[in-house]
């Protein structure tokens, strides 16, 4: 099976470097116009460059067709009139992936709100304006694939990370309500949480490792997960060649007698409510009441 792009429009952030560079210029291989947003400052989020310029000479340069846009994710109004012009240029927006992000690392201790605040709002508050700046057009068009950049910090959790992990968490919680909000006008949206050696994580991986997480091994992931034929609600993990599966589970728990419905009857009976076996991967948020009521009515 061929996955192409042909006559698709795809909207890539963060695409001046890294993750992002490396989508931009597989989708337009694959044949889409690209759009390619970039405010171009650094990890932190400060300064700005000619990135996202330098990646649409690469992809014309190659026989692709593509446009740049400056605009931050951090103001909603920047992506409504990157969508506007996209569409007056291309006719649509079929693709979106949320990539842009920025990192301001240190112990909650040390971390300052403004800190907090800022990573949340690039991260989360960010993908959340660029996909409701598209998210109109894709219904009309009856077509959407987007894609969410989370984390395993945000899964899993990382020293020195909170804001990062709070902002990646709640991308993998949008992903879960929007799927169900798009499914009836076939989009579909998905997560992934990506490793990869970019100037995000230059000083984090060992150099003997970095060429091994380079970004284009991150690209076949992120290209399937928007493909015309893509699942939804996936989380999918991806790094150096290696792709994996990641899932919110649900042990099916255990009903206590009334009188022991305390906190010690719930710490004497915590291996059970721990117990694995059984467990279910809810696709919404209404199978927790259902796995209750199923408990309720002795089944």
């Amino acid at each position: 099976m061929s996955i192409d792009f042909k006559d698709r429009v795809a909207i890539v952030t963060g695409a001046g470097g890294g993750l992002g560079r490396a989508y931009a210029l597989e989708l337009a291989k694959r044949g889409a116009k690209v759009v390619v947003n970039d405010l171009g400052g650094s990890r932190d989020g400060t300064g700005h460059s000619d990135a996202a310029l330098k990646v649409v000479e690469e992809i014309e340069a190659a026989g692709g067709v593509a446009m740049s846009n400056g605009g931050s994710v951090t103001e909603y109004e920047q992506m409504v009139e990157m969508v506007a012009k996209t569409k007056e240029a291309w006719g649509g927006v079929h693709v979106l992936i949320n990539n842009a992000g920025i990192l301001r690392d240190k112990s909650f201790v040390k971390m300052e709100p403004v800190d907090f605040d800022l990573v949340v709002k690039v991260h989360l508050i960010g993908s959340a304006n660029c996909t409701k700046a598209v998210w109109d057009t894709m219904r009309d068009q009856a077509y959407g694939r987007i894609l969410m950049t989370a984390s395993s910090t945000g899964l899993y959790g990382n020293f020195g990370q909170a804001n990062y992990g709070a902002a990646k968490l709640g991308l993998a919680g949008l992903t879960k309500t929007l799927y169900l909000e798009g499914a009836k006008y076939n989009i579909r949206v998905n997560t992934l949480a990506p490793v990869a050696g970019t100037r995000m994580t230059e000083d984090i991986f060992p150099e003997e490792a970095f060429a091994a997480f380079a970004p284009e091994n991150v690209a076949p992931a992120a290209l399937f997960l928007v493909s015309e034929d893509a699942p939804s609600n996936a989380i999918v993990g991806a790094g150096a060649g290696v792709f994996q599966a990641a899932y919110v589970t649900l042990t099916q728990g255990v009903l206590l007698p009334q009188d022991e419905r305390t906190p010690e009857g719930v710490a004497a009976h915590w291996a059970q409510i721990t117990d694995r076996t059984g467990e279910i991967v809810p696709q919404s948020g209404a199978e927790q009441s259902m796995v209750i009521l199923s408990k309720l009515q002795g089944k």
